[in-house]
């Protein structure tokens, strides 16, 4: 396991952190979660049913048979003893009231977004940005691609110049940890006060 870089100081974060893994429907917050949990990961999912049409919007994602009706629960431990316990929030707004719960005591969050939809980021990038949250974007590139580079995506996402954007692939073990890393250097950045 490769140590965090050098932004990384364990000493000013609690050896245990909360973070969320959040962002829009079927972007792959199941999926990174499971991917780089050490433990079997606590999933919510449940069958797309017949009575979610015309409430549940599935453009994009037309072949996605379940879906996070509360929560992915995992955890990750970094170089140094960081421990991290993940929160995978649900996409679908109407399971939005969950993300105000899942929020509380946590450090951070990774928004992973889908390349070929990064619109449906929009409305988790508001909800850090509101409550304060630091946060990541992690644009998970299906199949290894994207048509667009981080500096592409930083202006289509009108992101603060501060705000880190990575390339991941959910299903990678190693990218998701490249992720957690950056969101935790992130936080470390915001923390650390600057002597002038």
């Amino acid at each position: 396991m490769p140590a965090p870089g050098p932004g990384f100081a364990p000493d000013q974060l609690p050896a245990a952190v909360k973070i969320l893994i959040s962002g829009g429907f079927g972007v792959g917050k199941t999926t990174m979660v499971g991917a780089v949990s050490e433990v079997p990961p606590l999933r919510t999912e449940e069958v797309i049913t017949q009575e979610s049409q015309g409430i549940d919007d599935l453009t994009g994602v037309e072949s996605k048979t379940t879906t996070t009706v509360a929560l992915d629960f995992g955890r990750i431990t970094l170089g140094r003893g960081l421990v991290l316990y993940l929160f995978g929030t649900p996409g679908q707004d109407r399971f939005w009231f969950m993300w105000d719960e899942l929020a509380v005591g946590a450090i951070g969050a990774i928004i992973l977004a889908d390349p070929r939809r990064l619109a449906d980021s929009f409305p988790a990038i508001d909800y850090f940005e509101v409550r304060g949250l630091p946060f990541v974007v992690a644009v998970n590139c299906f199949d290894g691609i994207s048509e667009f580079g981080i500096d592409e995506v930083t202006d289509a996402l009108d992101l603060d110049p501060h705000v880190p954007v990575v390339m991941c692939d959910a299903r990678s073990r190693e990218s998701g940890k490249h992720a957690m890393v950056t969101l935790m250097e992130h936080v470390v950045a915001i923390r650390t006060p600057v002597h002038g």
